[in-house]
């Protein structure tokens, strides 16, 4: 078993979690159970997943989990700034949250590749 703690990418992930978590506490009441649930779930998923990951014995299904990772972090990155555009998240969140976020996925992405090439 591997330790998601011991890993850059994890780090990264929580962190744009907690940022998405105070940033979304601010959007319209009305989104609720709309877009700002999504967003969290999304947010929430990248780090629960390379957690999981963490935790499976075979390589493959470790990779396997990184990937789905990395596919929330798009999903967030998406919803982030969808969110921006509608005015729900301020330009000061959107510029705090968009560099961590293209951070975190080169750090998963470089993971990733380098467990395609072990």
């Amino acid at each position: 078993m591997r330790d998601h703690n011991k890993l850059k990418a994890f780090a990264l992930a929580d962190e744009v979690t907690v940022l998405v978590y105070r940033s979304t506490a601010r959007f319209p009441k009305e989104e609720q159970y709309g877009l700002t649930s999504q967003i969290r779930r999304a947010a929430v998923s990248v780090p629960s997943n390379i957690v999981e990951g963490c935790a499976r014995e075979s390589q493959a299904d470790y990779l396997r989990f990184l990937t789905m990772a990395f596919g929330s972090l798009r999903e967030l990155r998406y919803q982030l700034g969808l969110s921006n555009r509608l005015e729900f998240l301020g330009n000061h969140d959107w510029s705090l949250l968009e560099p961590k976020i293209v951070e975190t996925e080169k750090v998963l992405n470089a993971l990733i590749q380098a467990l395609r090439g072990a």
